[in-house]
């Protein structure tokens, strides 16, 4: 796709680029990893596209040098749609419902995995490898304290089944997480909508294609909104907004934190785990054009409170007087009322407070983590014990298998669990 519209890359420039965004987690780097991951990741891309998942893109993203962002048409389901058709076509046989509990060892190699169905422990063995695959930790509370400490515990998980149960097997057959203690965030994002047409969308190739033709060649003006239908459910809610005077309140209408000093540390603490983004109508006047943007993903677009109030309309809330808003957020009106009359006889500095009606809230956001360590791998995706020797016959992939290698920048951790998947297998598949 690079090629394509004349774009020329090539893995090493990719390599030194990924190393660009680190910043001083370089030294935590797996180097190994990366050249594994570059070197690969572009055969990753091809099986994807000819499995007929659409892209469009790529789209640029600073450090890298050149566009490399690609991103899934109609949403991410495709890529569920797409493997499962693949996996099925060659005979795959695919069990729903089963949850891995522990590895079954066999004279001396990892040979199966014993699954709980209906309440029943099944046994299944595997002709000549097992492969981990089963995210992250961050929705496991207990291993989030033990490795990455009590400040993330709390926070919520991005996916609910990251609960970190092909890890601890992978740490119960003797190997160890790397970089345990890294997370991303925790950052505040707004609740997903509970009806969103765009992740709805059902993965057809054929209506895939059309969104891609009328991104690619309809004027902006007409395709925005359909961009920000997507925009505003999954981004967060920029630092600047508190900076330029915006408050947080949570459920008992009080403010409960300095929103500039890591407020995604305090909101897992307040009732119901979530606050409100409080604005009024100079903030709101403001943040409705360049260069005040609520939200935005590099090289696509920047959604402003307008798209907020168009698209996501179950988090807008607005009123003429504070305890009219109170009444809509449903918090209680005469702590809301002390809440912003106290901030606004001491407001942040160089901003004139919340005076100007109509006064709006947007929410409840909650803070949202993602783990970043893994079970320690080799360059095959073998996992390594403690003593650095390889495990035999059990490999690992995606976040389970993150090993060590950084993943910062968009698209890096989705391109390492497609592409991490894929030696895996191919080395468990050829394994003697």
């Amino acid at each position: 796709m690079q090629k394509a519209i004349g774009i020329d890359d090539v893995p090493d420039a990719h390599f030194e680029d990924m190393a660009l965004f680190h910043g001083p987690l370089l030294a935590r780097d797996h180097p190994e990893l990366r050249r594994a991951f570059v070197d690969n990741v572009p055969q990753t891309l091809k099986k994807l596209l000819d499995m007929g998942v659409v892209f469009v893109g790529p789209m640029p993203e600073p450090p890298h040098r050149v566009p490399r962002m690609h991103n899934v048409l109609p949403n991410s389901r495709s890529y569920g749609h797409a493997l499962y058709r693949r996996a099925r076509s060659l005979g795959v046989d695919v069990r729903l419902n089963h949850r891995a509990i522990r590895l079954i060892k066999e004279k001396g190699r990892i040979s199966g995995v014993a699954a709980e169905h209906g309440g029943v422990t099944h046994r299944y063995l595997a002709t000549r490898g097992v492969v981990l695959a089963g995210g992250d930790f961050s929705a496991n509370r207990e291993m989030k304290q033990e490795f990455a400490g009590e400040s993330v515990a709390h926070a919520d998980a991005l996916v609910i089944t990251s609960t970190g149960d092909a890890i601890r097997m992978g740490l119960e057959a003797g190997g160890e997480i790397v970089n345990g203690d890294l997370v991303s965030g925790p950052q505040l994002r707004f609740i997903p909508p509970r009806n969103n047409l765009m992740t709805k969308l059902p993965p057809n190739r054929f209506l895939a294609l059309i969104m891609k033709w009328s991104m690619t060649q309809l004027p902006p003006a007409l395709i925005r909104p359909f961009i920000m239908m997507f925009l505003t459910t999954v981004l967060e809610p920029q630092r600047k907004l508190y900076e330029c005077g915006a408050i947080l309140i949570n459920r008992a209408g009080e403010r409960f934190t300095d929103e500039c000093d890591r407020p995604e540390f305090s909101v897992p603490f307040q009732q119901d785990r979530e606050a409100f983004i409080l604005l009024d109508g100079a903030l709101a006047e403001k943040f409705s054009k360049w260069p005040y943007y609520i939200s935005t993903a590099p090289g696509v677009a920047y959604a402003y409170l307008p798209d907020y109030k168009r698209n996501r309309k179950d988090i807008f809330y607005q009123a003429n007087t504070i305890g009219g808003l109170a009444t809509k957020i449903g918090v209680p009106g005469p702590a809301l009322e002390k809440a912003v009359a106290a901030y606004n006889q001491k407001p942040r500095e160089g901003t004139p407070g919340l005076r100007r009606a109509p006064f709006i809230a947007l929410g409840p956001v909650r803070s949202w983590v993602l783990t970043e360590g893994g079970l320690r791998i080799n360059a095959s995706m073998q996992v390594l014990g403690t003593n650095g020797e390889i495990i035999p016959g059990l490999y690992a992939a995606g976040a389970t298998g993150q090993g060590g290698i950084i993943l910062e920048g968009h698209g890096h951790h989705l391109g390492w669990a497609f592409t991490s998947g894929r030696l895996a297998g191919r080395g468990a598949a050829t394994l003697a």
